[in-house]
């Protein structure tokens, strides 16, 4: 069973050894993370936990009444059990709870698992952004998803 829960700057000891591995030349420093993590009135940060270990993660930032999925990532080998979309359900619910009206966000063009997800999760593209990833090698598509019934 997989528990979420908010992200704490000792999860860090477990999640950086595996960052590369799950987002390659898109990996970010330990530094980011704690910026990131110290900033609790923009951004949420939370884990997903199974027999105690941390297998993933997932942040949003909030402005206004935009939120922004600005990572999601799960342990390599903990991957297609579902995790992926837990920490997306607990990023929409914070969304929801800091009263944004629309949460967007950058998937890689070839990441079609990640894909898959946004679109189950309703979320539908709005644009592309060439060279946004892998040193401008890969295209991102932009998504976004309305909380509150607009289209």
């Amino acid at each position: 069973m997989v528990r979420l829960r908010p992200m704490r700057p000792a999860d860090l000891d477990e999640l950086m050894p595996h960052e590369r591995d799950m987002f390659g030349t898109e990996s970010w420093s330990r530094a980011s993370y704690e910026d990131e993590l110290a900033d609790t009135d923009l951004r949420y940060y939370l884990v997903a936990e199974r027999d105690g270990r941390v297998v993933g993660s997932g942040g949003l930032l909030t402005v206004g009444g935009t939120a922004e999925v600005l990572t999601v990532g799960v342990l390599p080998e903990m991957r297609r059990q579902g995790i992926g979309e837990q920490l997306m359900a607990g990023l929409l619910a914070e969304a929801r709870r800091r009263a944004a009206s629309e949460v967007l966000l950058e998937v890689r063009m070839d990441n079609d698992s990640a894909r898959k997800l946004y679109e189950k999760l309703g979320f539908a593209v709005i644009g592309i952004r060439r060279g946004y990833y892998d040193l401008g090698r890969v295209d991102a598509l932009t998504m976004r998803l309305p909380l509150d019934g607009s289209a």
